[in-house]
């Protein structure tokens, strides 16, 4: 056990965020708009829980600013913060978008010069109801250091509940983190709830 979850440590805060869940979709909030998403994560049966926040708002027709903020927890061993922050930028309106977040890890004995890395993540979003959408994600983690450790890819797939233009979408999500080259995997589900201004 105690292998295991030196391993989660390494290879995802190496990443720089531990969480690779996007909780989200292709849609943008909307210029002048705020929405914020409460969540919940738990990685490979528990290993790892992480709870988290995510702050978006339009700044461009076709540009949000994001920010969020995780607490990971992982049991007998330290607490670690993730930050990060980036633009997400429509590629096809409400179908496509590409999200470049940089960040980084701190606390539980980290040096977070060593953690920072950049996740450029592919958004698509297909509106399968008026009231349910699928959202699907593909990112690659690039540590910008050269302690960071090993780039790696995460692939999530979701669900956007709610009722249409409406304030608020249930988002139940599942996700793979891989170590290309390497045997095995890290899974993750979550489940957040995004409020929107109007």
């Amino acid at each position: 056990m105690k292998r295991s979850v030196a391993l989660v440590l390494s290879t995802v805060v190496s990443g720089c965020v531990p969480v690779f869940s996007d909780l989200q979709s292709a849609k943008l909030v909307g210029k002048g708009r705020v929405e914020a998403t409460p969540s919940f994560s738990s990685v490979s049966g528990s290993v790892q829980n992480q709870a988290g926040l995510q702050l978006a708002t339009g700044v461009h027709d076709k540009v949000d600013l994001r920010v969020r903020y995780e607490r990971v927890m992982v049991e007998d061993e330290p607490g670690v913060n993730v930050l990060g922050f980036g633009p997400k930028i429509e590629l096809f309106k409400n179908y496509a978008a590409l999200f470049v977040p940089v960040g980084f890890a701190f606390g539980g004995g980290l040096d977070s010069n060593e953690t920072w890395a950049i996740h450029p993540t592919l958004l698509l979003t297909g509106q399968l109801h008026p009231a349910v959408e699928l959202n699907w994600a593909a990112k690659y983690l690039v540590p910008l250091s050269a302690e960071g450790g090993d780039n790696l890819l995460a692939f999530n797939i979701g669900l956007g509940l709610g009722p249409p233009q409406g304030r608020w979408t249930l988002r139940p999500e599942f996700g793979w983190l891989i170590n290309p080259g390497e045997e095995g995997h890290y899974t993750q589900f979550s489940l957040g709830l995004s409020l929107r201004t109007p």
